[in-house]
């Protein structure tokens, strides 16, 4: 294999704080190879030293000679003087530059400059360079190619910066983040670019799906030490839990040794011999080593604790517009205890609206919002909160309080709830200037969950947050006696925690679908490929049992053939079940009772199903 990239002995310190030490990985080519560490670690730092942005204390980079390196940066610099056209043209000077020698030597009469400029056309693959911006930009939904960048949306921008990356088509792809800020559909669409692509990839981010099925390689970085995974994010998983089990063990033996040797370091007498010495620096050596035991198995986030009544939310037709835009119409829901709801749809159709009308901050143009008196919200918006930098982080949670309730009555310290989200001791006394970007998203979600709410809303929480600290919350909220939810583009996360979806199609129609994300994709894949059909099913040739050969029994027989008959009856009772459930049009009660019948026909489907496919297989 060709080696594209080797990064040997790399160190990087801003004073005191050490991100990383020594450490050194490679990437070949056509490999597609995902960073992982927890926040703080210096991820971005990492990228911008191997793209010559920054330098690191010590160590070396190396590339391989004469390969296009594309880099997109977590939060990219755009010229907000500039059109959207004339950005992406200004981010691939060498072709606009063969374009302008090409337009110039129709005009000079110069054979030579002519042959010269075709040639480099040739080369630059330039002759429809102007329809291929237009084609990956319309992908992207940006369609105002003439719009100034000063007037796009932070999501936009960040598009537009994926676009010239991904026109210029380099050999070596580097992604900082890449789906922060894009919604699923276009997060989909990029997963499935880069799956096909025979580019060379390393990047940065926190999506598990995105990592599953497009990285082939997964390198993490953990105390110091680098590890690499051979596969993609399910045999990480499998492998790193081995390495952590094997790690705790070998911890414990330490302690072990330690305590042993420690107690000989007490008993020994002050002349101090070569062996003493020795053993002594061996007591350092083992404290250290059992120290080094993962914390990851010794996390336990119980949930805060607040009484929750009979009512919760009652919304009652809904509606909002922003001129003649409308959001929201008509919109009616009855929230129950303890429900988990995620809200999809693509950037700029309302969900943050939504989320903000039913925490009143935006009064609805009609409708009634009917909240329990018991209800207490916790909104952790997108836009995040401003911190005083100069504050220390343990400042920040005792400001709000210096001991917090958690469940049945118990008590912690502010201490003790930084430590459950992953702030260790040595980090309470940094300054809030000091943290990376994901640990202030985590500090500002520890601000809105110890203020005990018992009906969580949570816009993005997921964005810049590292994979262990989505473990504490997705831990967390599985056990919130509360109401919560959830804006999110992180499918792994929806999938993970809901159980019943509001999606925002646009034109101001929410629809209410009971199931998860997953589920709800192959439902909306299955219904597109239906009207393609003009709504005719064609028969499943798998169930075509005339052309097999008899060699089940009678009964067998007449069993195959019932279920042959009974299946498609119960597809049809559930597509019906849910096209009402997602009408929009049914009251809470009806709503529970229709979805409690969808459950019940699911089930009974798989078990038909299960007994079809062994008759048939049998026959």
């Amino acid at each position: 294999m060709v080696l594209y990239l080797q990064v040997e002995n790399l160190t990087k310190s801003y004073g005191e704080l050490v991100l990383f030490e020594d450490i050194s990985f490679s990437v070949m080519k056509d490999q597609k190879v995902a960073l992982i560490a927890k926040n703080g670690i210096g991820k971005t730092s990492l990228l911008n030293i191997i793209n010559g942005k920054d330098t690191a204390d010590n160590g070396l980079i190396t590339f391989k000679n004469d390969i296009k390196v594309g880099y997109l940066e977590q939060n990219p610099t755009i010229d907000l003087e500039k059109t959207v056209m004339e950005q992406v043209f200004a981010s691939s000077e060498q072709i606009v530059n063969v374009v302008k020698m090409y337009e110039n030597s129709l005009t000079s009469n110069d054979e030579k400059l002519m042959q010269s400029a075709i040639e480099l056309m040739d080369f630059h693959q330039a002759w429809d360079y102007e329809a291929k911006i237009k084609s990956i930009l319309t992908q992207l939904k940006i369609n105002d190619f003439n719009k100034k960048t000063a007037f796009l949306s932070g999501g936009q921008k960040k598009r537009l910066a994926l676009a010239n990356v991904l026109i210029n088509e380099p050999d070596f792809l580097i992604l900082d983040e890449p789906t922060n800020h894009l919604d699923i559909e276009l997060i989909e669409w990029l997963e499935d670019f880069l799956g096909k692509s025979y580019i060379t990839l390393l990047m940065v981010t926190h999506d598990r799906y995105f990592l599953d099925r497009v990285c082939d390689k997964i390198i993490e970085i953990d105390n110091n030490s680098v590890f690499s995974y051979s596969g993609n994010y399910s045999y990480f998983l499998e492998k790193r839990t081995e390495r952590i089990e094997i790690q705790s063990i070998n911890a414990e033996k330490a302690k072990n040794l330690y305590k042993k040797e420690l107690e000989w370091a007490k008993r020994m007498p002050k002349a101090r011999t070569s062996k003493a010495k020795y053993r002594l620096d061996n007591v350092e050596k083992l404290e250290e080593k059992s120290k080094n035991k993962s914390v990851e198995n010794e996390i336990k986030l119980n949930t805060l604790n607040r009484r929750v009544g009979k009512k919760i939310l009652d919304l009652k037709n809904i509606s909002k517009s922003y001129g003649n835009q409308k959001i929201i119409e008509d919109f009616s829901y009855s929230f129950v205890n303890e429900e988990k709801i995620g809200i999809i749809g693509n950037n700029g159709v309302g969900k943050s609206t939504f989320l903000n009308i039913l925490t009143q901050e935006i009064k609805p143009d009609s409708g009634i919002i009917d909240k329990g008196q018991t209800i207490e919200f916790g909104y952790y918006k997108q836009t995040g909160l401003e911190f005083d930098k100069s504050k220390k982080v343990i400042e920040i949670i005792q400001d709000i309080a210096d001991v917090i309730t958690i469940s049945e009555g118990r008590k912690i310290s502010a201490f003790q709830f930084l430590e459950h989200f992953l702030f260790p001791p040595k980090m309470h006394q940094f300054s809030v200037d000091k943290l990376s970007g994901g640990e202030l998203k985590r500090l500002y979600l520890m601000t809105v969950l110890m203020k005990n709410p018992n009906f969580l809303i949570l816009d993005e929480p997921t964005n810049d947050l590292d994979i262990m600290t989505l473990n504490v919350l997705e831990e967390y909220l599985h056990s919130f006696k509360g109401c919560v939810l959830i804006v999110s583009h992180d499918r792994y996360f929806l999938d993970k925690l809901v159980d019943c979806l509001f999606v925002f199609e646009g034109d101001a129609k929410i629809t209410t679908y009971v199931g998860k994300y997953t589920e709800y994709s192959e439902y909306k894949a299955e219904n597109e490929h239906r009207k393609k059909r003009g709504s005719v099913e064609e028969p499943k040739k798998i169930r075509n049992v005339a052309q097999r050969e008899p060699k089940l029994s009678y009964n067998e027989k007449r069993l195959l053939e019932k279920l042959e008959t009974e299946i498609p009856v119960l597809e049809q009772k559930i597509t019906e079940i849910e096209e009402k459930l997602n009408s929009g049009s049914l009251n809470h009660t009806d709503f529970a009772t229709e979805a409690q019948k969808l459950k019940q026909f699911k089930n009974e489907l798989d078990e038909k199903e299960t007994l079809w496919l062994e008759l048939s297989e049998k026959g």
